[in-house]
């Protein structure tokens, strides 16, 4: 079942393993807000990075558009997200538990890649 979402733009933030990605999932399921993991955005097949100014400029067409759900770190973006975001969640946890998480899904996804890691999608 979908429930309207009152805020249209919703940045997740955290430390990794905080829960990040397994919040962002549930609320695009809940909401039916398109959901954007900045990781399967910046990392191009074979963990290939992507050029920062190519990166930045294919997220600032995400960040246009009238809703969505981001969740990720990269600090070098947070300002530019910061700003067309009406509601920033910031996941706050202990090193301990988030640590614990990190290795749990080290070990849960070896050899495997992550849900929210998927294959690229993103073209120049």
């Amino acid at each position: 079942m979908k429930y309207p979402a009152r805020h249209k733009r919703v940045l997740i933030i955290g430390s990794g393993g905080a829960g990040k990605s397994t919040l962002s999932r549930t609320l695009s399921e809940l909401s039916g807000l398109p959901l954007i993991h900045l990781d399967a955005m910046y990392w191009k097949p074979g963990w290939q990075k992507s050029d920062k100014t190519d990166f930045k400029a294919r997220l600032q067409v995400e960040l246009e558009k009238p809703a969505w759900i981001i969740d990720g770190n990269f600090d070098s973006t947070l300002d530019m997200r910061a700003k067309y975001a009406d509601l920033i969640i910031f996941l706050d946890f202990s090193n301990k538990l988030c640590t614990y998480r990190v290795l749990k899904r080290t070990i849960q996804y070896r050899g495997r890649t992550r849900p929210d890691m998927g294959k690229t999608v993103w073209k120049k």
